[in-house]
């Protein structure tokens, strides 16, 4: 067990690049890490890291024992506290990510249900809007879309990412009309900003035939949230460009009507994203399939799809 636990502080300090991480992920001191490392070291005949009072680098004999030991690692470590759940079933904390809006609007909603089935675990839901490392942060599931699939992270198509272009009954009423994408530059945009780059990104809308037209808005204002684009679209100050499962509420309301409706913005999937594991953990299988199902029973694909 003391070799199991060496090995375990080396994963986590390599993850991370900090024994002082490490040991907080571990609860331990960085003291104890870092010389639980040194044993194990000293018991390989090799060194895992270069050390300096700045940075933790894995050495060339470090980057090959990471790779023939990390999977294994996590496949024990899920068959142990597969094992460990209550009673068999799936049970401990479920650390997920999803969008701040998305996950209120289409994912809290769900977690009754969720609990009363697997009572035995405890959601740590973060919201953010950002892209998670599942594995370098400890999150077992995410849910987003647009996100980079990095090494070792599968995907699960839930819906489409659609973006339309929506307006208020008022404002369209009061302005020229919009037969065409070309029409778009005499109208007031209200214009999205990635809350990862910080800019308006171009877009080209997509018709019903797949031609393509470039999206071309007069920029009234910018937003960081599509839900905040529809709120201030139904105010009457422009067009907004936003994503489907925000708008969908809004166009079943009638304060928003959509525009160019035979047009969209194909932004690829919603996902729910999950590390690769030969074990998969109880706790985030039964998620995953719970999150799969419901949106199925719900028909949110269809229901964001934008054709």
């Amino acid at each position: 067990m003391e070799t199991f636990s060496s090995i375990e502080c080396f994963v986590r300090s390599a993850e991370v690049g900090s024994f002082a991480e490490a040991a907080r992920r571990l609860s331990l001191t960085p003291a104890a890490v870092g010389k639980s490392v040194a044993k194990l070291e000293a018991r390989l005949g090799v060194r895992l890291f270069q050390r300096s009072t700045r940075s933790l680098r894995l050495t060339e004999a470090g980057q090959l024992f990471l790779g023939e030991v990390s999977g294994s690692l996590l496949t024990i470590q899920n068959a142990v506290a597969n094992l460990a759940s209550a009673g068999g079933r799936p049970a401990g904390t479920l650390k997920v990510s999803v969008g701040t809006v998305f996950g209120r609007l289409y994912i809290v909603p769900l977690l009754g249900e969720f609990l009363q089935r697997f009572p035995a675990i405890n959601p740590d839901w973060h919201f953010d809007n950002r892209q998670v490392d599942l594995i370098a942060q400890g999150f077992d599931a995410a849910i987003g879309g647009g996100f980079d699939l990095p090494q070792g992270v599968v995907a699960r198509k839930l819906t489409p990412a659609h973006r339309v272009l929506v307006a208020s009954p008022g404002y369209l009423s009061q302005r020229e009309p919009i037969f065409e994408p070309t029409d778009l530059q005499h109208h007031d945009g209200i214009l999205i900003r990635s809350p990862q780059t910080g800019r308006v990104r171009s877009w080209h809308l997509t018709g019903r035939e797949q031609q393509q037209s470039p999206l071309v808005l007069r920029a009234r204002m910018t937003m960081s949230d599509s839900e905040a684009a529809c709120a201030v679209a139904t105010q009457g100050l422009g067009i907004a460009l936003v994503s489907m499962p925000f708008a969908v509420n809004y166009l079943q309301a009638g304060t928003l009507q959509r525009v160019l409706p035979d047009w969209y913005i194909d932004d690829g999937h919603i996902s729910i994203y999950y590390a690769e594991h030969k074990l998969l953990p109880g706790k985030t299988r039964a998620f995953v399939d719970f999150i799969i199902e419901q949106f199925a029973e719900q028909q949110l694909r269809t229901r964001f799809s934008a054709v």
